[in-house]
Parts: structure tokens; C-alpha cells; sequence
């Protein structure tokens, strides 16, 4: 029987980043079909304080690999941020996806009682006494602000895009 914490995150966050590769696509394509420059997508903020869309996307994958690679006790992949196109942008999702895959269900055997510490030694430093409370309390919040802010920014800039987009397939 697969662990519900493994249920509960790493195919909800395969199927998301999935949505969003594909909406990147779309992306390109509403950008190519009117002869836009490819920066004012992935340069593009709700508001000035915010992230741009390429920070949100590198985020949501951030947060797609950390928190079952944390459930599962295994060591979590450092990128480097310095994706500046859509084709990089695939190529993070594609590489946090492949991630993803690759982290056996078994090894979030026990997590529910998994203490997790986030930035440890600093002043950020974050501690929760079982993989539930991340995973349902943190991670999934964080993940799901990220993925529908990047949504957002693609609707906001006239990408026509609904509700199954976001969602994904089946």
C-alpha cells in the first residue's frame, strides 16, 4: 500500500507541474502568435513587490522537490535560478518532475512522525514536529500560491487559459 503522505504530495505536485509545463506551452504559443516579446511574460509581476513569473515557476518546483524529498528523508536537489526562457523554464520543470519519479514511495514510511527543520541555525529557522504538518500546514500552501501566482500572471497578460488548464489532465 503506498504511504498517504506520498499520495497526498508527490502526484499532486507531478499533475501541477504538468499543468504548468503545458501552460508555458500555451504561453509560448499566444506570445509567437501575436509577435510578443517573450520577456514581458517572463518578466511579468501582479504588482511590483511581487515575484516575476520565471521567480514564481523556479519557486513552485522549488517546493514540488522539497517537500517529498523531506517526507521521504532524502537529500533535496539545489538549482541554481538561473532560468531566463521559456525552454529553461521546461527544462526545470522537466528536471523536477524526473525528481519527483524517481523517490520510492516506501521511504515515506514513518513520516507522519518525521520532524522536519527548515533553514536550521538561522534566524528563519522553521520546525515541524511531523511530515502531516509540513505537508498540509505548509507545503502544499506554499506550492499551490506559487503555481496559481505564475497561473494568474499568464491570464492577467491575456493568455487564454480556464480552469482546466490550471488542473490539468485527468
Amino acid at each position: 500500500m503506498t504511504h498517504p503522505l506520498y499520495t497526498a504530495s508527490a502526484p499532486v505536485f507531478r499533475k501541477m507541474l504538468a499543468a504548468l509545463d503545458a501552460n508555458l506551452t500555451k504561453t509560448e504559443k499566444h506570445i509567437a502568435d501575436r509577435k510578443i516579446e517573450p520577456a514581458a511574460f517572463l518578466d511579468a509581476r501582479l504588482f511590483p513587490d511581487m515575484f516575476t513569473f520565471v521567480r514564481q515557476v523556479q519557486i513552485a518546483c522549488d517546493f514540488a522537490k522539497s517537500v517529498p524529498a523531506r517526507l521521504a528523508g532524502v537529500d533535496v536537489p539545489s538549482y541554481e535560478d538561473n532560468e531566463k526562457s521559456f525552454e529553461d523554464l521546461h527544462a526545470r520543470i522537466a528536471k523536477t518532475l524526473k525528481f519527483i519519479d524517481g523517490i520510492d514511495a516506501a521511504k515515506f514510511a514513518g513520516s507522519e512522525g518525521r520532524r522536519i527543520v527548515l533553514r536550521p541555525g538561522t534566524p528563519r529557522e522553521r520546525t515541524f514536529e511531523g511530515g502531516e504538518q509540513y505537508l498540509f500546514a505548509y507545503g502544499i500552501p506554499q506550492f499551490f500560491f506559487h503555481v496559481t501566482t505564475a497561473y494568474a500572471l499568464l491570464r492577467h497578460n491575456g493568455v487564454d487559459l480556464g480552469k482546466k488548464d490550471f488542473m490539468g489532465e485527468a
